[in-house]
């Protein structure tokens, strides 16, 4: 949670709206709705708003801050088969609005929605130098064939606190000879295609192999051994 809110106030700041509440009121409120909505599987989702607007591109100088929360019943099942993807044609979002986390989703979806259409379940922004970026609504990961787990450089995407925890628990992995470093860098898009695994990384996921690029295989075009690991 504290990864998330850091995230959040970091978002909230970047788009110059001002909290009605401290990060700890905050907390609690969250905390208090995940217990009183007597959930045991779900998610909890919150969101940030300038206040009631009057349909100008600037909100009003007098808006009241308003924050959000909903707590939302779900059933969580881990796809393990492996997913294709696609190269979206959609252009990535420039790095100061991609480290925003924002309800800007129009780029999303439509990423999402091309990948659909040709039959995979997501799709890959690629960065105008040709690096790796992220999906429409995750991180991705590699396994290279040195056996070096990496992901793309979180300053130029939106970069998730389940990235930011695997990364501390792949760093383990290290000690015990299965991965031989753990890295954030720029990768280009021969070098992740040529890689031994891919992997989709979210907090809704958490992990998720993807087995074809394009309509070419990922290492064996097999799920993840990683997930086992």
């Amino acid at each position: 949670m504290d990864s998330h809110l850091d995230r959040f106030l970091k978002s909230a700041s970047a788009a110059k709206i001002s909290p009605p509440y401290p990060r700890e009121t905050i907390k609690e409120i969250l905390l208090f709705l995940a217990v009183a909505s007597k959930l045991k599987t779900g998610s909890i989702r919150y969101w940030l708003s300038s206040g009631p607007g009057d349909f100008l591109v600037s909100p009003p100088r007098n808006s009241t801050p308003t924050f959000y929360s909903v707590a939302i019943a779900k059933e969580f099942s881990r796809i393990l088969e492996g997913v294709k993807v696609i190269t979206t044609t959609i252009p990535t979002k420039p790095p100061k609005f991609a480290t925003i986390k924002t309800v800007n989703y129009l780029p999303n979806v439509l990423s999402k929605m091309e990948a659909e259409e040709k039959g995979a379940y997501s799709s890959i922004w690629v960065d105008d130098q040709g690096y790796v970026a992220e999906g429409p609504n995750c991180n991705i990961a590699f396994v290279s064939k040195e056996r070096e787990l990496l992901l793309p450089r979180p300053e130029k995407i939106l970069f998730g606190c389940t990235s930011k925890r695997l990364l501390i628990l792949a760093n383990k992995l290290i000690g015990k000879g299965i991965l031989k470093s753990v890295r954030t860098r720029d990768i280009s898009v021969e070098e992740a295609k040529g890689s031994a695994e891919m992997m989709f990384v979210s907090s809704l996921i958490p992990i998720m192999p993807v087995v074809d690029w394009d309509g070419k295989p990922i290492g064996d075009g097999k799920q993840l051994s990683f997930l086992f690991w």
